[in-house]
């Protein structure tokens, strides 16, 4: 059970029946009334964002999420359907092989590499997402010459990375490089 105020961003609580993700979560007092926290949150089945204000005699059950280790293999066009199929297997068990599609997967697929452990997120034996590690490692395949003393945009350029995925770059970032990106802003996080 969470009380109230323990209901923070990275949470994942049950409500309705439905697991919900805490994307973000404010606890005020509005003059002489007593706290609230005004949460926005993100079902996990369906990706629907809501926002909802919980009051201090209010209680939460956590979600009970069963993490498990996978492998990403590789993505393919399915003939019949003509939906992208992104096919997995169990880390210790490469013969058990399985597709996801992307809505269950939940996040943004330009990031997945192959060869790649990911966490399966499961309620209730349903699988619900998939969580890939915070930062991952790609070569960059083309890059803009950089100018030198171009910082009217910044100081940065924007970069194709292997996986066909485009990220803003420092200038000194050269076609061939390593780059860290972190995968949940898709931002650039540093040279490996």
């Amino acid at each position: 059970m969470l009380t109230y105020n323990e209901i923070k961003p990275k949470k994942i609580i049950v409500l309705d029946g439905e697991p919900w993700e805490v994307l973000d979560s404010h606890v005020f007092r509005k003059q002489m009334r007593k706290p609230v926290n005004q949460t926005k949150l993100k079902n996990l089945r369906t990706g629907k964002i809501s926002e909802r204000s919980f009051h201090q005699s209010e209680t939460v059950f956590e979600a009970e999420i069963v993490k498990k280790q996978i492998t990403f293999l590789y993505n393919k066009l399915s003939r019949q359907t003509n939906v992208v199929e992104y096919w997995f297997c169990e880390t210790k068990n490469p013969k058990e092989r399985f597709f996801l599609s992307q809505e269950t997967m939940g996040i943004n697929p330009a990031f997945l590499k192959e060869n790649t452990p990911v966490d399966m997120l499961t309620f209730e034996e349903e699988t619900i997402g998939i969580k890939l590690p915070i930062k991952l490692a790609f070569t960059v395949k083309e890059a803009p010459p950089s100018t030198r003393g171009n910082t009217a945009q910044g100081g940065t350029k924007q970069v194709l990375l292997e996986n066909n995925a485009t990220v803003n770059v420092p200038l000194f970032v050269e076609m061939g490089d390593r780059i860290l990106v972190n995968t949940e802003t898709g931002e650039y996080a540093g040279r490996e």
